[in-house]
């Protein structure tokens, strides 16, 4: 089992910056991948950024160079830095632990970008 916390989520205005983080808990030695999703209003879930436990990032091409992935091994948490945020990154962002048999989710943390 795997526990997921999110936090970090608010308003801020278009061209700001926040930062997620998500705080793994449970059998987190099994995890391979963490990734942050993202599901606005009336849409489908979908992939942000995903990050290797050694440490290779990915990114969606509509917040490559704006957002950044990373993680802290030492204090099991994953980081989202978003910069040069837009109206269109308004969503409920969700963290994801992918395991061998299973992936888990967490509650998701809401961002929204006034413009």
């Amino acid at each position: 089992q795997v526990q997921l916390v999110e936090s970090g989520g608010g308003l801020v205005q278009a061209g700001g910056s926040l930062r997620l983080s998500c705080a793994a808990s449970g059998s987190i030695f099994s995890i391979n991948v963490m990734a942050w999703y993202r599901q606005a209003p009336e849409k489908q879930r979908e992939l942000v950024a995903t990050i290797t436990r050694g440490g290779i990032a990915n990114y969606a091409d509509s917040v490559k160079g704006r957002f950044t992935i990373s993680r802290d091994n030492a204090k099991n948490t994953v980081y989202l830095q978003m910069n040069s945020l837009k109206p269109e990154d308004t969503a409920d962002y969700y963290c994801n632990a992918q395991l061998p048999t299973r992936t888990y989710w967490g509650r998701g943390t809401q961002v929204t970008v006034s413009s």
